[in-house]
């Protein structure tokens, strides 16, 4: 009920915006930065969703910086190419912050000390110091008003799993984990394209419009709807005998319907195969 309520409560404040610094190539430094330092598996969903949050407040901010800025200068301060320059000067690192964050708040031990975080970024030829990689750290936390313990699909994921097990699915828990979460890393690599075959199959139009788009967003955002399809998956794939079963229950736990959860593993299978075929 908790996770439900943050999930509608996230969704119900939703910038214009989100998603935006999820894009394939990003999502991939992340997964890589962070089986590189070995960290959690949660660690990564975690880095992703914060530095998609930062990101989306930090650029916010600079437009309102510039917006107010224009009246006093016409300079080079209310310039879109210098806030643009700013933001890609400084991604790297802020990317890198939010791993160490994220690594911070894992219930392990494996944390991302500042050597670490500088031997990787002096690998790729940036030099910052010490002081500058505490001061991004920072920047991250002041942005953000310090709340960063967001929840990550992946908790969704386990604690679904976990209902099922209680409701009586007779399900093989650690295989289905362990796929679910290749599912879930598959749909954060690959979230435009399922999102994309989504959308076309819930408006039966190849060809959305803006505002279907626009609309859409929420879809995109839900880590309930995304921790069900992935869990649908899973069994599909592993013990399909089930898989009416347990799109049953998720049904009656979270009340998204079943022709949803369909239409959601639906777009995964078809983009993991490969194939238009219904």
């Amino acid at each position: 009920i908790h996770l439900a309520t943050e999930n509608e409560q996230y969704l119900s404040e939703l910038p214009e915006h989100a998603g935006y610094f999820k894009e394939t190539r990003i999502v991939e430094f992340i997964f890589l930065l962070s089986e590189k330092w070995r960290l959690d598996q949660s660690t990564r969903y975690q880095a992703v969703e914060l530095l998609e949050r930062f990101m989306i407040k930090q650029v916010e901010q600079m437009f309102n910086d510039r917006g107010n800025a224009k009246g006093r200068d016409q300079g080079q301060r209310s310039s879109w190419s210098s806030v643009r320059d700013q933001i890609t000067n400084t991604f790297v690192l802020r990317l890198v912050s939010c791993v160490q964050l994220a690594s911070k708040l894992s219930l392990h031990y494996s944390r991302v000390t500042s050597d670490t975080a500088l031997k990787f970024l002096q690998s790729l030829k940036y030099s910052y110091t010490k002081q500058e990689l505490l001061e991004s750290e920072l920047a991250v936390l002041n942005t953000l008003h310090f709340h960063i313990n967001v929840s990550t699909p992946l908790a969704y994921v386990e604690l679904l799993l976990e209902v099922l097990g209680y409701n009586g699915c007779l399900l093989p828990a650690k295989p289905l984990h362990q796929l679910c979460v290749q599912l879930l890393d598959f749909c954060y690599l690959t979230r435009e394209t399922i999102y994309d075959t989504l959308l076309k199959i819930a408006i039966e139009n190849s060809t959305p419009s803006k505002l279907q788009i626009a609309k859409f967003l929420t879809v995109k955002e839900d880590f309930m709807l995304l921790a069900v399809g992935v869990i649908s998956t899973g069994v599909f794939i592993l013990i399909p005998g089930h898989w009416e079963q347990v799109v049953e229950h998720l049904n009656c736990i979270t009340g998204i319907s079943p022709q949803s959860i369909l239409e959601f593993s639906y777009a995964v299978v078809r983009r993991i195969v490969g194939s238009t075929t219904p």
